[in-house]
């Protein structure tokens, strides 16, 4: 299995002691640069997340239509909408253009999204639960119709007094190929069943949402292996992607463990918790000596099940801080997994 990481940025900012991002605008450009400099490392995507009403990215079309405006190779991508507060046919416009100016790089995390801070937050944008249905019915539904519109089928018709016919319309700019390269956020086995049934890829992340007391890796390469049978079941063809999240904090200078070194206890252990209403399970973070790190990826059942590795990063401190962390696991720790930097 060709291996490929990324970056995943939650895009923070906001004036506290020791930024580097203050401002909306610093995490924005800086998301920008670090792209082309990862790209130039040989890191294979740059990634972002979609959070409303808080101080990260929210829409996610301007900074992915310019990160592919300044790069040529690396993969573009989302982890992950929330489809709740997306209009479904102005989201298939926009990113088709983004793909566009990109040469087609963009791979679109989708999902229900995560806990959010507003109360039902997506009806501010005037998305609505259908009736007698859940938020998560409303994200289906939205998906689909996205789906639908960015794979050129018909959403409107013409008006026949105006055009003497009455015809299907799809949206446009249409960027072929999109429609292939859309993944589910899951974290659960019946999402991932059902992802695999609609012949999406698959996103897992550092968090499932749901616990059945065996260690979070081997949770998280069952679900992929759940995602994989349903997705042969359903009779689609080639073979689906599937990334997962670790948090990797390489300690290789007195600086770094300045930094990190408090967290070393706490977030090298898996967690269980309660989080909106279910009992989850959230994966352990990588803190340490770079070697032992190595190990502890390459011994990761879901590691090993994956082809893309999607490392959070804590873009709060800068393009050159974070650009000097994924050096040292482009050279150190990712070819324990498989990888090789992407020269093409």
């Amino acid at each position: 299995m060709n291996k490929r990481i990324g970056f995943l940025s939650f895009g923070h900012y906001g004036r506290i002691p020791g930024t580097s991002t203050p401002t909306a605008r610093d995490a924005l450009t800086q998301t920008v640069e670090l792209a082309v400099a990862a790209e130039e490392l040989g890191i294979d995507g740059a990634w972002i997340r979609v959070h409303h009403f808080q101080r990260q990215f929210a829409s996610p079309w301007p900074l992915l239509a310019a990160m592919g405006a300044r790069t040529r190779r690396i993969e573009l991508g989302t982890g992950v909408i929330d489809m709740r507060y997306e209009n479904p046919l102005a989201m298939a416009e926009q990113s088709a253009a983004a793909d566009l100016i990109s040469g087609g790089r963009l791979q679109l995390g989708i999902s229900r999204g995560s806990q959010e801070p507003a109360l039902r937050g997506y009806e501010s944008f005037g998305h609505f639960a259908p009736e007698g249905g859940t938020d998560a019915d409303l994200a289906r539904e939205h998906a689909a119709r996205y789906r639908t519109a960015i794979g050129g089928g018909s959403v409107a018709f013409t008006d026949p007094k105006a055009t003497g016919v009455r015809a299907g319309l799809a949206v446009q700019p249409h960027s072929e190929g999109l429609s292939q390269r859309i993944w589910w956020g899951s974290s659960t086995r019946s999402s991932a069943r059902w992802a695999g049934e609609q012949g999406m890829n698959l996103m897992s992340s550092t968090l499932l949402s749901e616990d059945t007391g065996i260690p979070f890796a081997e949770a998280q390469a069952e679900q992929i292996d759940v995602f994989r049978s349903a997705w042969r079941h359903a009779g689609h063809t080639g073979e689906p992607r599937v990334s997962v999240a670790r948090s990797v904090l390489p300690i290789t200078t007195e600086r770094d463990r300045q930094m990190f070194g408090a967290d070393m206890v706490h977030s090298a252990q898996e967690q269980v918790g309660v989080l909106g209403g279910a009992v989850s399970r959230f994966g352990k973070s990588f803190i340490g000596e770079p070697d032992r790190i190595a190990q502890e990826l390459s011994d990761d059942a879901a590691v090993r099940a994956a082809d893309t590795l999607l490392l959070t990063i804590p873009n709060q401190l800068g393009v050159d801080e974070n650009l000097r962390l994924l050096t040292t696991i482009a050279q150190t720790i990712a070819p324990a997994i498989g990888w090789q930097p992407s020269t093409k």
